[in-house]
């Protein structure tokens, strides 16, 4: 397999951090904590480090997305869960998902517990206003929806996909089921009110946001907004004109949806760095780009015949508990604050962003609150090549069958990753640091490294598995969006949406 140079040089540096960190540097600089930035998230869905040209990736053409890896501070080793809904729970909770009851992406365990405090609930209380357009996925009745987790603007589909329908609470809005017309006109909620709207599903998210941003901008109040798009999710739909650059060139009907859909976020992500230069907000913004999970769809068709898709040198994609189930892009923007074309190989995380997002809001984590089993990312903001100490952090895919016991599931689909070394279902460990792509089990030649990294897995499962709150919870009665849906077309009909202009 060719190797991915850029990928290769990444890995490089890794290997060289991991033989000797380089202590941190004297500097004059500030630290960026409590500096009260703007901060924009904007995360896809089910898209790789394959996914995008600046990764090697010949057929699809990024070139915003590629321009703003070229001016960010990129971390190298980033790190999420192998699905969708438990990655978002470890962004908002600070700690791995299955420590918020989320073990499933349906089935009532993609439910975040309600004895978790979530990151904008802090934010808020320190004076920022905080927004949500896209994707929630962790809960639809009322007591886990967004606006009951600190967020001020709510504008979002139901479930865990736009037109998904599971028994229960996992279920989008009854219009947004239909074949025909999912992601294009979908019903949206916006805050109280669902809407209907106009449009492609991504180019909507981004309107609003921005729509959105903009009044924060001429109110002067900082604001955090979360941009999560449901793209590119399947099922593959994508506006006409985005596919048509793919049909011409004989791609089967799913790349030239999925190709499609990714070529319309970075479309959507250009139009958002130019507002972002027209409203002058660049110089006191943080924007960061990621996704929740590895790449889905490791294959395509052309012409006909089955052709293997960019994977940046992954083995592995969505769903794994290999290094191409969680390593994901992670490129951080902010002019004047961040190095340009800088890399940081640290291993990082996303159960990192609550303490530093807090940080950097001067937000306040009061005590008494879930524990937080990440770290503050702001030393290496602050400098790149600062200390940082080793650390494990534990996946395991879940998703065992409702009902089950966890602890059954312990020793398989499951993963510990230290900076050097990744343990896979506690018996297969492969050097990253000298193998990145995992080809060769060096777990004989290592016993004591496995044998150190069975015994913090054993340690976490243990602590872990009583917290798991929502193995027994029964299905919701009703679907919680279909009947608020009903409810509100009977007593005030469902409005068009207007969208803002920007």
């Amino acid at each position: 397999m060719r190797i991915n140079p850029v990928i290769s040089s990444l890995r490089f540096s890794l290997l060289a951090l991991a033989v000797a960190l380089v202590p941190c540097t004297s500097s004059t600089a500030e630290s960026l904590a409590g500096s009260r930035p703007n901060i924009i998230l904007v995360m896809t869905d089910d898209q790789g480090m394959g996914d995008l040209s600046c990764m090697g990736n010949k057929v699809l053409k990024t070139p915003n997305l590629d321009r703003f890896h070229g001016i960010s501070t990129r971390f190298t080793d980033f790190h999420v869960s192998p699905t969708c809904a438990p990655t978002r729970s470890a962004i908002m909770s600070g700690r791995h998902e299955f420590r918020n009851g989320v073990t499933h992406t349906i089935k009532e365990r993609e439910r975040m517990a309600l004895s978790t405090t979530a990151f904008p609930k802090l934010l808020r209380k320190a004076g920022y206003a905080t927004g949500i357009f896209g994707k929630w996925h962790l809960g639809d009745e009322d007591a886990y929806q967004p606006y009951s987790r600190g967020f001020s603007e709510v504008f979002i589909h139901g479930a865990g996909g736009i037109g998904q329908s599971y028994p229960g609470s996992c279920a989008d809005f009854p219009p947004n089921r239909d074949r025909k017309t999912r992601y294009f006109d979908i019903a949206a909620l916006h805050n109280d009110t669902i809407v209907k709207t106009k449009g492609f599903c991504t180019d909507v998210f981004f309107q609003a946001a921005l729509g959105w941003i903009r009044k924060q901008q001429q109110a002067k109040t900082p604001f955090f907004a979360y941009i999560s798009t449901n793209a590119p999710h399947g099922p593959m739909i994508a506006p006409q004109k985005n596919k048509k650059r793919f049909a011409d060139l004989g791609w089967g009907e799913r790349t030239q949806g999925r190709y499609g859909m990714i070529e319309n976020i970075d479309e959507n992500f250009g139009l958002l760095m130019n507002k972002l230069d027209e409203w002058k907000l660049w110089e006191n913004t943080l924007v960061i780009f990621m996704t929740d999970n590895g790449q889905a769809g490791s294959s395509g068709r052309k012409n006909g015949k089955g052709v293997r898709m960019h994977s940046a040198g992954f083995k592995t994609g969505k769903g794994s508990q290999y290094e191409g189930g969680t390593h994901v892009p992670a490129f951080w923007r902010w002019k004047g604050k961040l190095g340009e074309g800088v890399d940081i190989p640290a291993l990082a995380a996303h159960i990192d962003l609550f303490k530093t997002f807090c940080q950097l809001a001067a937000a306040e984590v009061p005590g008494g609150i879930q524990k937080i089993d990440g770290r503050s990312l702001i030393p290496l903001l602050d400098n790149p090549k600062a200390e940082w100490a080793d650390r494990n952090l534990f996946t395991h895919k879940g998703r065992w069958e409702k009902g089950a016991d966890p602890n059954k599931s312990k020793p398989k689909n499951c993963a510990v990753r230290s900076q050097r070394w990744r343990l896979v279902d506690n018996r297969i460990l492969y050097d990253i640091a000298a193998d990145p792509y995992e080809k060769t089990d060096v777990a004989a030649r290592h016993p004591v490294v496995v044998a150190r990294l069975r015994k913090a897995y054993d340690a976490w499962w243990k602590e872990t598995v009583p917290l798991m709150v929502n193995e027994k919870a029964p299905y919701a009665p009703a679907q919680p969006q279909a009947v608020r849906y009903q409810k509100q077309l009977k007593e005030r009909g469902i409005p068009e949406w207007k969208a803002p202009k920007l």
